[in-house]
């Protein structure tokens, strides 16, 4: 075997250079370290982990069997309400999101503040939770459906402003040019060159961000925002198990069937 033949069969192949695996072994070792003393700040108590699987079954025991009788009474309006936010929350959060997302994407107004401008509205949104909105709204408006209306729309318009801003600036530029260059106004191309372009994908982020909302919407009556939460809430807060298990039954049902209608809804018109 001459010398170099040795040379070659003595190198080894390995998929990582010596600082790669370094810093490999330096990420897992923070993510180790992170995770150990996320466990130490939490303070997680063993005794309440053994005794966890009796009080759940301790917990369904009481649940069952489930009230339907209080249905009519005591859940629908509230089931109703809480729809009627989810969708007016939506409408209200597409009508402010629309000209923010416009404002923030480059390539339709490039203007360097007006774009951190819009995205600091979009960042703001999509930072507070809408629990905290909820809070802020029964606050100002007091409790009910208008503050959860609200919550639901200040919310959404981080969403869906950030995710129409970004299908706007992934626009093809071709149609765009050839507007510019017979003379349209800056109005006719974003109606007739951007406008087409993002509809479906406008379309489809509404009906998915109602179809979150409609999950959202469901807890915000736990602040006094309206909707089922507050049935839910009074439910808990006089141990009737019996009729916590029929309105989160009704929530299920009404999540699941959302989610159904999204996704026809989405098949036969995108």
């Amino acid at each position: 075997m001459s010398a170099g033949e040795a040379a070659a069969a003595a190198r080894t192949w390995r998929r990582f250079t010596p600082a790669q695996r370094l810093a490999r072994f330096a990420v897992y070792l923070a993510m180790v370290a992170a995770v150990v003393a996320s466990i130490r700040h939490v303070e997680v108590i063993p005794e309440f982990l053994y005794d966890a699987p009796e009080q759940v079954r301790d917990l369904l025991a009481r649940m069952w069997p489930v009230d339907v009788a209080h249905y009519p009474a005591g859940v629908h309006d509230a089931l109703v309400d809480t729809l009627h936010i989810a969708t007016l929350g939506t409408l209200l959060a597409l009508a402010m999101a629309a000209p923010v997302g416009v404002l923030a994407a480059r390539n339709v107004v490039p203007v360097t503040a007006v774009n951190l401008a819009a995205r600091f509205v979009l960042v703001s949104s999509r930072s507070v939770n809408s629990l905290v909105w909820a809070l802020l709204f029964v606050a100002v408006f007091g409790p009910g459906p208008l503050a959860g209306t609200l919550a639901i729309a200040f919310r959404s318009i981080g969403f869906v402003g950030k995710l129409l801003g970004e299908a706007l600036e992934e626009a093809d530029p071709g149609t765009i040019e050839a507007l510019r260059a017979v003379g349209a106004p800056w109005f006719a191309v974003l109606a007739k060159g951007y406008w087409p372009q993002v509809q479906p994908a406008f379309w489809s982020v509404a009906l998915f961000r109602w179809d979150i909302n409609v999950r959202e919407s469901a807890v915000l009556g736990l602040v006094g925002a309206g909707g089922i939460g507050m049935a839910l809430d009074t439910a808990l807060n006089l141990f009737q198990w019996n009729r916590v298990a029929t309105v989160l039954a009704a929530i299920f049902i009404v999540v699941l069937a959302a989610e159904v209608a999204v996704t026809a809804i989405r098949k036969r018109v995108l």
